[in-house]
């Protein structure tokens, strides 16, 4: 799977969410606004989308090239 450039893909993908995420809870924990503290989590779901739609695209196509 390492060898697929696609997987690099994933792991960026996951990544940018985990950072995103670690972003929103910093902004949470120093109580800050609020309304930034929301346009932050709504950016981690939309990156979070892309990297689950990422992830079963490189499933369906390892699939097909299985068969």
């Amino acid at each position: 799977m390492a060898d697929d450039p696609f997987f690099y893909v994933i792991i960026a993908a996951c990544l940018i969410v985990a950072a995103v995420l670690a972003w929103g809870l910093s902004t949470f924990q120093a109580g800050g606004d609020s309304k930034k503290s929301n346009k932050i989590m709504q950016l981690r779901i939309a990156a979070q989308f892309v990297a689950v739609v990422v992830i079963v695209a490189f499933a369906y196509f390892k699939s097909q090239g299985a068969n």
